[in-house]
């Protein structure tokens, strides 16, 4: 069986809502080395070393995710997992369809307003597993 690489990207749009996540994320990935970036800085490679990915944002469309989008619509992805998470329930349909061309392989979405460690812990273990 193929070893999973224990490295894991976390690509947000810089809101405080959705940067806080990242944090309880990363707090929630003690044996994963966590790189947390914007949207704004991302480049491709960054995906490389990643063996599960994680992509927020709190609205539809920031700009701050053209490139992702586009990127994501060219690359196969099929042997990552990747976890999207937001704050607003309408905002879970555009993160959806931002992976429909990539086939990595997609968790529960979390939509997170006063979420506890536990409950991101939870959530991260249905993602890698």
């Amino acid at each position: 069986m193929k070893k999973v690489s224990k490295n894991a990207l976390i690509i947000t749009d810089e809101s405080e809502s959705i940067q806080s996540i990242a944090q309880l994320i990363t707090g929630a990935m003690p044996d994963y080395k966590v790189k947390v970036c914007s949207a704004q800085n991302f480049s491709g490679t960054d995906l490389l070393p990643a063996g599960v990915f994680f992509i927020g944002c709190e609205e539809s469309n920031p700009s701050s995710f053209e490139y992702l989008e586009k990127m994501l619509l060219h690359i196969n992805l099929a042997s990552r997992k990747c976890g999207i998470f937001t704050v607003k329930e309408k905002t879970v349909s555009y993160l959806k369809k931002l992976l429909n061309d990539c086939d990595a392989g997609v968790g529960e979405p979390l939509v997170a307003s006063g979420v506890k460690k536990s409950e991101i812990t939870k959530w991260i273990k249905g993602i890698l597993n």
